[in-house]
């Protein structure tokens, strides 16, 4: 709730800040914003890292944010009357994004030392027969249903895991692409299933003050429809075919017979230690806003930090070996491509794509929902969904949209799915392609967004007919909210 209040005073401190900021300095920082992500784009050509091409901008921006007074500095007052000085781009930080990915990679690499993510591969190959598509819809559903009970990052950590394990063992590498970057697509359709399954979700769904229960029951059929699309999209654009001989059939169960899921275990002490360890991480993140004491508090990147520093015990005297496996260049980039967000909130460039938006719900209706939709997948794919959903729940709220008005969910779906456009949308779709990256797969940026878009666009569009179905069945306060935007234009 923290972070509610935190979005809120910025969205009240850009109000009251529109003024003082000139339109040529907005137009300025969007065109910075723009050519960051060109260059993200031209990646491969321009021969550097994404966190030293984001850094760059992050220190562009910031050096110019200054330099034109738009960057607020001041002291951080602490209890007992003490007082700290941060640099500006340590808050402008997202830490508990930052502190998810290093704890749940740290976690499942030294999980992965006692042979649990072998074991459950290669279990699920058993039970698949080898099958490729039976495995692709069992990893699937596996990563929405860990997308929607514990967090993007984590569930494509664990899944991508488990997927390299898998089809290395089936000798199926070739299939390695498309299966990484279908459970990347899918993180994101996982992430609207439940109310506390993505920060957008909290964030539109506390403004709207849609409960958990009505959450779940208006978005679990869309999850569905689209994970089933998904699937089916993706065996065909993959080739991803089921076994279709009865000669392959066999000869894929003689290869899964001889599997052995024990062999990559070498202590059971450790293996049942870590599954222990697995389940209790599970559980408290998926039920860590539950978590008695005001330790609901200290976030999930605590609870990932936590229980990698417990496995880490058992191998107390060599961490320095997980410490120099963790993605740093993964983590730099987050934390660049935060600072450069935070600087286009005070020019201003998210408030006035903002703007242009709350023009666009002044369409007729039904055609004003599909626009909104469309128009927030597009600003995510490109920006932090974080803020982008906080500015838009502000400005349905100001607008006194009603709770049960199809626009929240235009905002909730776009949001989340603009993700699956771009290799930056999301932070699932970022730690997907740093996977394909490290099993030596080409994929560039364009190649992503070529991929991509097909599975975006069908995703898209099944939710402005899913929305547009839901407002015929259940007419709501469409023609209220329609009353309220003519009055606020």
């Amino acid at each position: 709730m923290n972070f509610l209040l935190l979005a809120a005073e910025q969205a009240h401190g850009a109000e009251h800040a529109v003024h003082d900021v000139p339109t040529w300095v907005t137009v300025l920082f969007g065109l910075i914003l723009a050519a960051m992500i060109a260059s993200l784009a031209l990646e491969e050509k321009i021969h550097a890292k994404k966190s030293i091409i984001v850094g760059f901008y992050a220190g562009l921006s910031l050096i110019l944010g200054t330099l034109l007074g738009l960057i607020p500095f001041g002291k951080v007052h602490l209890p007992g009357g003490h007082e700290i000085e941060l640099p500006v781009y340590i808050p402008a930080i997202d830490w508990g994004v930052i502190t998810i990915i290093l704890g749940a990679s740290l976690f499942v690499e030294v999980t992965s030392r006692s042979g649990v993510f072998t074991w459950m591969a290669i279990k699920l190959t058993k039970k698949s027969g080898g099958d490729p598509f039976k495995l692709l819809i069992a990893y699937g559903c596996l990563t929405v249903l860990f997308s929607a009970v514990l967090n993007n990052v984590t569930a494509m950590i664990i899944v991508g895991s488990l997927t390299t394990v898998s089809l290395k063992k089936l000798n199926r590498t070739e299939l390695l692409l498309g299966f990484l970057l279908i459970e990347g697509l899918l993180t994101n359709v996982g992430g609207m299933l439940t109310l506390i399954s993505s920060v957008p979700n909290i964030i539109v769904g506390k403004t709207a003050g849609i409960s958990f229960v009505a959450f779940f029951k208006y978005a679990a059929p869309y999850v569905v429809i689209s994970t089933a699309a998904t699937l089916i999209l993706g065996r065909i654009r993959f080739g991803i075919s089921g076994l279709k001989t009865d000669e392959e059939r066999e000869e894929a169960k003689r290869m899964v017979a001889g599997f052995d899921e024990n062999e990559s275990v070498p202590s059971q002490r450790f293996f049942w230690f870590s599954v222990g360890v697995l389940v209790c991480f599970i559980f408290t993140l998926a039920g860590q806003s539950q978590l008695p004491g005001g330790l609901d508090g200290l976030g999930m990147g605590f609870v990932a930090l936590f229980f990698a520093g417990i496995v880490l015990l058992a191998y107390k005297h060599e961490v320095d070996k997980f410490y120099s496996a963790v993605d740093w260049d993964l983590l730099a980039f987050f934390a660049a491509l935060f600072a450069v967000i935070n600087v286009m909130e005070h020019a201003l460039v998210l408030n006035k794509m903002g703007d242009g938006i709350a023009l666009l719900l002044a369409l007729p209706e039904h055609i004003n929902s599909g626009v909104l939709l469309v128009s927030a997948a597009v600003a995510s794919s490109v920006t932090d969904n974080i803020p982008l959903a906080a500015m838009l729940a502000q400005i349905l709220d100001k607008l006194d949209t009603s709770g049960d008005s199809p626009f929240w969910w235009c905002v909730i779906f776009g949001a989340n799915l603009g993700g699956n456009i771009t290799p930056i949308g999301s932070a699932s779709t970022v730690v997907a392609a740093t996977i394909i990256h490290r099993q030596k797969l080409k994929l560039g940026f364009m190649d992503f967004v070529k991929i991509a878009i097909p599975f975006a666009l069908m995703q898209i569009v099944l939710a402005i007919i899913y929305v547009f179905a839901m407002s015929i069945m259940f007419p709501a306060a469409a023609p209220a909210a329609a009353e309220a935007l003519e009055a606020a234009m």
